[in-house]
């Protein structure tokens, strides 16, 4: 477990230990042999420049939190909780597996997410690939879509919330940091799960009832009602085409940005 940090900060440390020092680190000659330079050069504008090794290291450390956003920041939280609520309400604790709910809602993520990721990749990605755009600016296009995105998605009450805890003052939503965003996207993503979640569960919750109303009648007091209950459970959600049904639920209520 500690050799997954311990060898990329083992690797920065050996690079920063191969840095050439000189006046001018944009005519700094290295060794053979040597580590490459991580340099950040200061334009005339202001602006600055980083080498490419840096570059990498900072794209490599990025992509550890890589899972992260894609939990927090997109539309994978509320449709994975609706999916565990859904087989907890079929009765089923092990059907469909983990495996298949996780990569099922990981498509359904990408799937709703597509135009958010086609505008990031048009305003900051391609841009910064053709040398047009420094890494600075590339972020903060990047950061736009997914900002409206989650703006468009949480609920006033929420954001009013954080925005009273980190006592952070804005003049409007697209002024509202990340720190701030961000959980207040998530809370908002976790009571609409719950709602959905809820309408799920009442129909098989129904069937649950009937069944056991009626072993209870017959003086069946020893058989559970859940191995009775979950042939109809299953026949019903058939019948009705189910999976269709909740996932389009599921798409249709993303606000589109």
């Amino acid at each position: 477990m500690l050799s997954r940090y311990l060898v990329p900060l083992t690797l920065i440390f050996a690079a920063f230990a191969g840095v050439a020092h000189a006046a001018d680190a944009s005519t700094s000659v290295l060794a053979p042999g040597a580590l490459p330079a991580l340099t950040v050069t200061t334009g005339a504008d202001g602006s600055q420049q980083y080498s490419v090794t840096l570059q990498i290291l900072l794209l490599m450390t990025a992509l550890s939190f890589l899972p992260a956003l894609v939990i927090m920041m997109t539309s994978f939280t509320r449709i994975t909780i609706v999916f565990a609520i859904l087989r907890q309400a079929l009765g089923m604790q092990q059907t469909p597996s983990n495996q298949i709910l996780v990569g099922l809602s990981l498509f359904l993520t990408f799937f709703i997410m597509a135009p958010v990721f086609k505008t990031a990749n048009e305003q900051a990605l391609q841009p910064y690939l053709n040398e047009q755009m420094a890494p600075g600016e590339a972020l903060e296009k990047a950061s736009e879509p997914f900002r409206k995105f989650m703006l468009a998605q949480t609920r006033k009450t929420d954001l009013d919330l954080f925005l009273r805890m980190s006592k952070t003052e804005v003049d409007g939503p697209e002024d509202v940091p990340f720190v701030v965003l961000v959980p207040a996207f998530v809370t908002s993503e976790l009571k609409t799960a719950f709602q959905i979640g809820f309408m799920l569960f009442i129909p098989f919750l129904i069937i649950d009832l009937v069944v056991a109303s009626i072993l209870m009648a017959m003086g069946m007091m020893m058989l559970s009602p859940l191995v009775i209950s979950l042939p109809f459970k299953l026949m019903l959600f058939v019948l009705v085409d189910g999976w269709a049904l909740v996932i389009g639920t599921l798409a249709a209520s993303f606000k589109v940005v």
